[in-house]
C-alpha cells in the first residue's frame, strides 16, 4: 500500500538570507501527519539544511526541522568497526579536515568504489573513535561560502545521534518528523565485509522505528539491498532513480537495465516488488530541452501512482546553477534563483515529495 505524505502547515515565507544567518529560529507548531490522498508535498532536508549548514551534521539537521521540513536525510556510510555514520560519501577528504590530521596521513590511499577509482580517506579505514577526532567542513566552499564559517565546529554524526536529535525535536516541537537514511555504495560495503542492512535494521528496531506507520523512508540507488531491507523491516523502501548510468548492483552483475528503463510502466512495476516509492532526478519529471528550460511534466508521476508508487524529487536547491534556465535569476550561476517557482512548478506535476538543500523556501512555496 502505497504509503502517503504528512500533512503540515505551511510555515511563515522567511528570506533565505536572514535564515542563513541566523541561528535558533523556531518553526511554528504543525499538525500531526494524516496518511491519506489529500495531504500536501513532503518536504525532506536534504542531508539537512544543506544550504545554510555544512551537510550531513546534527546542526545541519537541525535547523531544517527548525526551518519546517517534514523528514531529515542521512546518507549512511560504514566505520571500521561497524557503527553507520552520517556521510555523503564514504571518501571524506571533502567533507572533514582529515587532510590536516597529520596522524591519518598514511591512510591516504586509492580504492575503486562502484567501478569508478577514488582517492582520499574513507571511513571504513577508521574506527569510530577515530572519526570523532574529525571536523566537518562545508562541501561546495565556491558555492557556498558563507557555510565555510562553520568548517571546524561539528562532529561527524553516528546514525544513533540523528535518531536521538530527530526524537528529541519531535517532542520539543510537537511535530512528527522523520528521518529518511541512504544506504551508500551497499555492495561495496559487502565487498569488504561490512554490510549495512544489518546495523541499519538493527538500529531502527533500537529506536522503535522498525514501523510500517514510522515516520521512515529507506532509500538506495542499489535494487538488491533495497529487496534484502523489504523482507527484513516494515519500513517503507525508496528506490532512486537517476536520469543517467544503472544501478551498480546490476551492473556487477551483468543486468543490463538502466535507470531509465526502470521509469517504464514495466520497470515501475518490478520496482512495486519491493519498494513503496521511487527518489527521482527531478529532471525525469521535468525534462529539459535543448536550451535548458524545464518543459511539460513527464508520464513518471502518473505512471508511478498508476503502480501505487509515490514519487519524491530530488534536488532542489537555491542556486542559479542547479535551476532549469527558466527558474534562473540573472546569469551569475552562485546567485538564488526562483526556488518557490520551482517547487510550485513540481507541486503542480503531482510529486509527493521535495528533497531540498533549503528547506525554508520550499515549505513556504509548497
Amino acid at each position: 500500500m502505497r504509503p502517503q505524505t504528512p500533512l503540515l502547515a505551511l510555515s511563515a515565507l522567511v528570506s533565505g538570507a536572514v535564515l542563513a544567518t541566523s541561528v535558533g529560529v523556531t518553526a511554528p507548531a504543525q499538525a500531526a501527519p494524516k496518511h491519506d490522498k489529500t495531504t500536501i508535498t513532503t518536504v525532506i532536508g536534504h542531508r539537512g539544511a544543506s544550504g545554510y549548514r555544512p551537510e550531513h551534521t546534527l546542526e545541519s539537521y537541525r535547523l531544517a526541522i527548525a526551518l519546517g521540513a517534514d523528514y531529515v536525510e542521512p546518507d549512511l556510510v560504514s566505520t571500521k568497526d561497524g557503527v553507520l555514520v552520517a556521510r555523503h560519501e564514504n571518501e571524506i577528504g571533502g567533507t572533514t579536515d582529515v587532510g590536516s590530521h597529520p596522524e591519518f596521513a598514511a591512510r591516504r590511499t586509492t580504492k575503486t568504489i562502484d567501478g569508478r577509482s577514488v582517492t582520499g580517506w574513507f571511513t571504513e579505514d577508521f574506527t569510530l573513535a577515530e572519526l570523532k577526532t574529525l571536523r566537518a567542513k562545508e562541501r561546495l566552499p565556491l558555492v557556498r561560502p558563507g557555510n565555510t564559517r562553520f568548517d571546524g565546529q561539528f562532529e561527524v554524526p553516528t546514525l544513533d545521534e540523528v535518531l536521538d536529535l530527530v526524537a528529541t525535536e519531535s517532542k520539543r516541537t510537537k511535530r512528527r518528523i522523520g528521518v529518511y537514511p541512504e544506504t551508500k555504495h551497499p555492495t561495496y560495503f559487502d565487498s569488504i565485509g561490512l554490510s549495512m542492512e544489518e546495523p541499519l535494521v538493527a538500529t531502527l528496531k533500537r529506536h522503535h522505528l522498525d514501523r510500517g506507520n514510522a515516520e521512515v523512508f529507506l532509500q538506495s540507488f542499489e535494487t538488491g539491498n533495497l529487496r534484502d531491507l523489504d523482507a527484513m523491516t516494515k519500513a517503507p523502501i525508496v528506490q532512486l532513480i537517476d536520469a543517467s548510468g544503472a544501478p551498480y548492483d546490476l551492473v556487477a552483475a551483468g543486468d543490463p537495465t538502466t535507470y531509465r528503463d526502470l521509469t517504464t510502466p514495466a520497470g515501475l512495476a518490478r520496482i512495486a516488488e519491493y519498494a513503496d516509492g521511487v527518489g527521482a532526478n527531478k529532471e525525469l519529471v521535468l525534462p529539459r530541452d535543448a536550451a535548458g528550460a524545464a518543459t511539460v511534466p513527464s508520464a513518471l508521476v502518473a505512471d508511478a501512482h498508476a503502480g501505487d508508487l509515490f514519487v519524491h524529487v530530488w534536488t532542489l536547491r537555491a542556486e542559479n546553477q542547479f535551476m532549469a534556465t527558466n527558474f534562473r535569476r540573472g546569469t551569475d550561476p552562485y546567485a538564488p534563483g526562483d526556488l518557490g517557482a520551482e517547487t510550485r512548478a513540481f507541486v503542480a506535476a503531482g510529486v509527493d515529495g521535495i528533497f531540498t538543500d533549503n528547506p525554508d523556501i520550499v515549505v513556504a512555496a509548497r
